[in-house]
């Protein structure tokens, strides 16, 4: 098992500097390209790509006013980036190198959407006591998805 998008396993992380295109707009990363798609204000997305760090556009994620759909939306637009970011023969081929591993988004913040927590704790973010292993790993899904795709194309 693949559990955390660091070191040799970077790469698969949102946060991995990796142009992609979205709507029409190339952005530095995946995750510059996933906040940006929160909203549906042009200027905004614009004014995301051009920020330095995805850390910098995660928390510019956080302030904007979210599109009416986002919570459903989010999980195909994370498909479409990843799909794009695995696009290229390099990145495809690194993908394909994780073989059969299951891919495991881990992390210590509490990401319990797109990951699986490795530590048990309190969440202020959550409001609740989160347990370790707790997490619906849906980026890793998404990634395990792509990869099996990839395999057969």
């Amino acid at each position: 098992m693949i559990n955390q998008f660091i070191g040799d396993y970077r790469f698969l992380s949102n946060f991995y500097m990796r142009a992609v295109t979205f709507e029409g707009i190339v952005y530095p990363s995946n995750e510059h390209a996933y906040q940006a798609a929160k909203t549906l204000n042009l200027l905004e997305r614009k004014r995301i790509s051009e920020l330095p760090t995805p850390g910098n556009a995660k928390k510019a994620g956080k302030l904007l006013e979210l599109r009416p759909d986002w919570n459903t939306a989010k999980f195909d637009i994370m498909y479409k980036l990843c799909k794009e970011k695995f696009s290229s023969p390099v990145m495809k081929a690194q993908l394909l190198g994780t073989g059969d591993e299951e891919l495991m988004e881990g992390n210590t913040w509490w990401d319990l959407v797109w990951g699986v927590s490795l530590i048990s704790g309190f969440s202020k973010k959550l409001d609740r006591y989160v347990m370790e292993g707790e997490g619906e790993n849906n980026l890793g899904k998404i990634l395990m998805r792509i990869r099996e795709e990839l395999k057969h194309s």
